[in-house]
């Protein structure tokens, strides 16, 4: 078995590969004992949390919240190397991605004696946040779900109406009437679109979905809408589970005809995406795609891009019957050497609160993990002219929507590490997508050890 030491060292190599890119604005982690130090990642979110960092403050006088924000790419970089060094903070903004490995590396402080109720929060926000040992590991925080972002100029164009985009359909045979809108909101240089005769491929002005990256190990933004609803799930057990299922025959079906898009001129090529650069947002904001899928905590980038007229539709139905999207719920967790556990644990229990998340929900920035939380999103939402119900109703509807999280495993950053360039190779070099069988076959065999 691993040391800890050396496991933390590869979860540092691991985490420096994240997708986004970001500039650290913190100091150290240091704090006194009438101060609790917090890290998050999000600017977006900072103000919201320091108003509830006053709210705390005036409950509990004497007791001061010092937030850092950094990008993402450093905040997971630093979060890492302040756990090896002995400078992490009390508190910080937790990914379900990464909880395993936390987890597994034993350096997060059980919050059992918060007193949470899995039931105060949406379905299955809680639950996530229990470790192997049955233990709560972290307090929800928010939530988000992933829909189609689309240009609205660009689809009136193609003859696309909102309500032909909203009951979309897909299958990994023709791809349904999925694929023939993306293929119809493709233009070549010469002004043809995806489905007309003399379409050119090779020489593509606006192409129908923007490229997402390879989606590495979890396709959240990518191809996750369209192997959940096929029926497909990631391991073997809902959470922690001890297989993965890359090798599935539904998954690699799957697989191939996403990124067979591409290949047919429809899905922007990866180098459009270049591993991180020129996201999917800067792609359809350029003019250079007209839809893509995006979670929720960008509402307010697309909504806000200058000269952009946005529209957004759930994902689209799939072989099952049902559309579905990847919940993801954040959580902030306490730090198992946090220099002011006392602290740091009434800060967690305060974000966890309604008042908190009411404030939170307030700006309009992402959805809060309360009921009370989310309605204050939407409303605020609404205040600003956004209709997030393409989000919101997979949550509290469900009709004829599903939702699934993360996979929740050990030896996270391991799976990662090993996922990521496989599906690249598959979407950047059009590798046989049965290539995933070995690579599923080396996961399943650092998870056995």
């Amino acid at each position: 078995m691993r040391t800890v030491a050396t496991r933390l060292g590869a979860l540092g190599a691991a985490l420096a590969l994240s997708l986004a890119t970001g500039c650290a604005k913190g100091g150290t982690a240091g704090s006194d004992g009438n101060t609790v130090t917090y890290w998050l990642w999000d600017a977006n979110q900072l103000p919201a949390y320091q108003a509830c960092a006053k709210g705390f403050e005036q409950q509990n006088p004497g007791v001061k919240v010092k937030i850092t924000q950094m990008g993402w790419s450093d905040y997971w970089t630093k979060l890492t190397a302040s756990f090896i060094a002995g400078t992490e903070p009390d508190v910080f903004t937790d990914h379900i991605q990464k909880f395993g490995q936390f987890a597994d590396l034993k350096v997060l402080e059980p919050l059992d004696d918060l007193g949470l109720d899995d039931s105060a929060y949406q379905a299955g926000l809680g639950a996530n946040w229990r470790g192997q040992d049955g233990h709560r590991y972290g307090a929800p925080k928010d939530w988000d779900t992933v829909a189609l972002f689309y240009n609205q100029k660009m689809a009136e164009e193609a003859g696309l109406t909102a309500d032909e985009l909203d009951s979309l359909s897909w299958n990994p045979e023709d791809g349904g009437t999925f694929e023939k809108a993306i293929a119809h909101l493709t233009v070549d240089r010469n002004g043809t679109r995806g489905d007309e005769k003399g379409f050119d491929r090779n020489n593509v002005e606006v192409y129908g979905l923007a490229a997402g990256g390879a989606g590495d190990a979890d396709g959240q933004t990518t191809w996750s809408p369209f192997t959940a609803s096929a029926g497909w799930h990631y391991t073997d057990k809902a959470r922690w589970g001890t297989e993965y299922q890359y090798g599935s025959g539904t998954f690699q079906s799957v697989i191939d005809w996403y990124f067979g898009l591409a290949e047919k001129g429809y899905l922007a090529p990866f180098t459009d995406y270049t591993d991180g650069a020129n996201p999917a947002n800067a792609q359809v904001a350029s003019g250079r795609a007209a839809t893509s899928f995006d979670g929720a905590w960008m509402i307010s980038t697309y909504y806000g891009t200058k000269g952009l007229e946005v529209g957004t539709a759930p994902t689209p139905v799939g072989p099952t019957g049902k559309r579905a999207t990847m919940m993801n719920g954040l959580a902030d967790s306490v730090t198992k050497n946090a220099r002011n556990k006392e602290g740091a644990k009434k800060w967690v229990r305060y974000l966890a609160s309604d008042e908190c998340q009411r404030i939170v929900g307030g700006y309009g920035i992402v959805f809060p993990a309360t009921p009370d939380g989310t309605r204050a999103a939407v409303a605020a939402y609404e205040k600003k002219g956004i209709d997030v119900s393409a989000f919101t109703e997979a949550v509290t509807d469900k009709t004829d929507s599903a939702t699934f999280s993360f996979p929740v495993t050990d030896y996270a950053a391991d799976v990662y590490s090993l996922m990521r360039p496989a599906m690249q190779d598959v979407y950047a070099n059009d590798a046989p997508v049965s290539g995933l069988t070995r690579t599923n076959d080396q996961i399943n065999l650092i998870l056995g050890q």
